[in-house]
C-alpha cells in the first residue's frame, strides 16, 4: 500500500508539474494591459521617448514591454527606424483591438469605482493643433467619461484667447500670447513652406501669405524677414489653415506654419533658400475662471496636461 500511495504522489506531482507549465505558456500569451497601454502610446505619441512620460516609464521599459507583447504573440508590431517608428499590417491589425481593449478596461474602473461625471465643457482649439494633439486626449477622454458632453470650436488662437477670458469658452489649446498664462505644455516649431515647383523664395520681394494681423504666426514671420533683411510682399491674408495651404499649393507664395501643420508634399525651406529660423510657438492649455468647480472640465483639463506636456521632439 505504501509503495502504490508513493507511485500515486508522483503521478499527481508530475500531473501539477504539466499543468504549471501549460498554466505558464498560456499567461505569457495574455495580452497584459501594460504591454497595450505601452504599445498604443508609443503609436500616439510617435515615438518611445515621448511615450515613457505619459505611461510614467523609462524608455528602456517601455521597450521592454513592446518586446514582450511581439513575444507574447510571435509577431513584429512595429519597425524601427534611426528616426521613425512604422507600424507593421499586424500592427495596424493590434491598434484597434488593444484601444478596444484599453477603453473598455477604463470604463470598468470608471463603473466599479470612479465618480460617473456629466455636463459640458466647451473646448476650443485651432486647426493646426486639433489632429495633431487634440485627437489623442479626446480618444481617450470620450470612452471614460461618455456622460460627458464636449462642445468643440475651431478657430485661431487670438480668437480663442478672449473666449476663454471672458468665460465663453472652458478651455482652450491655444498659442500662448503672454508668458505665465495659461498652462505652458510644450514648444511648437515653426517652419518656412513653398511648393517645389515653383520656387518663389528666388523671387525678390517674395511673395508669403500670412494670417491675421494679430496673429503670433504672422508676428513670427515678419520678424524673421526683417531680421534678414529679407524683402517681401504679403499677396495672401487670411485666418484659414487650409487657405495658407491652398495659396502655397498653388504656386501663389511661400507661408510660415506650424511643424504639425505643414504637408508632406510641400518643401521645407531653410538657409539653402535664404530663409532664417522662426520662433516656436509656445502651446498652452488655458482655463475660464468660471469653470472652477467644474468635474469635467477638471478631468480634461487634467488629462490635456498629462497627455501633452511632454517633448514634442521624435
Amino acid at each position: 500500500m505504501c509503495a502504490i500511495a508513493a507511485h500515486e504522489k508522483r503521478i499527481i506531482r508530475r500531473s501539477s508539474i504539466r499543468k504549471s507549465k501549460v498554466a505558464e505558456t498560456m499567461n505569457q500569451r495574455d495580452l497584459q494591459t501594460d504591454w497595450l497601454k505601452c504599445f498604443v502610446a508609443v503609436v500616439d505619441a510617435g515615438s518611445l521617448s515621448s511615450a515613457a512620460g505619459e505611461v510614467h516609464r523609462s524608455q528602456s521599459a517601455v521597450s521592454m514591454q513592446l518586446k514582450k507583447l511581439e513575444s507574447a504573440l510571435g509577431l513584429r508590431l512595429i519597425e524601427r527606424g534611426a528616426r521613425t517608428l512604422e507600424l507593421t499590417v499586424d500592427g495596424q491589425t493590434l491598434l484597434g483591438y488593444a484601444r478596444r481593449i484599453l477603453d473598455l478596461h477604463a470604463e470598468a474602473h470608471v463603473a466599479l469605482q470612479g465618480e460617473k461625471l456629466t455636463g459640458r465643457v466647451q473646448l476650443g482649439v485651432p486647426d493646426d493643433y486639433a489632429a495633431k494633439y487634440l485627437t489623442p486626449v479626446l480618444k481617450r477622454f470620450a470612452p471614460r467619461h461618455s456622460g460627458v458632453e464636449i462642445e468643440l470650436i475651431c478657430e485661431q488662437s487670438t480668437s480663442l484667447i478672449p473666449r476663454v477670458a471672458s468665460g465663453a469658452l472652458d478651455l482652450a489649446l491655444v498659442s500662448r500670447d503672454h508668458a505665465r498664462r495659461g498652462t505652458l505644455l510644450f514648444h511648437e516649431p515653426m517652419v518656412w513652406v513653398g511648393a517645389a515647383q515653383f520656387e518663389l523664395w528666388r523671387r525678390d520681394p517674395m511673395p508669403i501669405a500670412v494670417y491675421e494681423s494679430a496673429s503670433l504666426a504672422r508676428r513670427s514671420a515678419i520678424n524673421s524677414l526683417a531680421q534678414q533683411g529679407r524683402r517681401y510682399k504679403v499677396v495672401y491674408n487670411s485666418s484659414s489653415l487650409a487657405g495658407q495651404i491652398a495659396a502655397v499649393e498653388s504656386g501663389l507664395a511661400v507661408a510660415a506654419l506650424t511643424q504639425c501643420s505643414a504637408p508632406d508634399h510641400l518643401r521645407i525651406l531653410g538657409s539653402d533658400e535664404g530663409l532664417g529660423p522662426l520662433e516656436p510657438m509656445e502651446v498652452a492649455v488655458y482655463r475660464s475662471r468660471d469653470s472652477r468647480g467644474s468635474k469635467a472640465v477638471d478631468s480634461l483639463h487634467s488629462l490635456l496636461v498629462k497627455t501633452l506636456r511632454q517633448s514634442s521632439s521624435v
